[in-house]
């Protein structure tokens, strides 16, 4: 699934996202990885000061690390790239 069909369920329900989705959207939103630690996948955006660290568990992403993307697209006013 595309990360523009993907971010609006993401904005209405963060419960049972797959990981490898959740990936595809932040990565969409400009953010490159930078290193795995772990199961730790650290993401960093030139317009964000702080990363992004998201776990990949049994397949799904953590529903507050979700928040916590959203949180940093609204507070850093980020983009969806195409």
């Amino acid at each position: 699934m595309n990360a523009r069909k993907l971010y609006p369920k993401l904005l209405t329900n963060v419960q049972n996202v797959r990981f490898a989705d959740f990936c595809k959207v932040v990565e969409a939103f400009g953010y490159r990885l930078d290193r795995i630690r772990g199961s730790h996948h650290i993401y960093e955006h030139r317009a964000a000061p702080r990363p992004l660290n998201i776990q990949n568990c049994r397949g799904e992403a953590k529903p507050y690390q979700i928040r916590q993307f959203l949180r940093d697209v609204e507070q850093f006013q980020l983009t969806l790239k195409d």
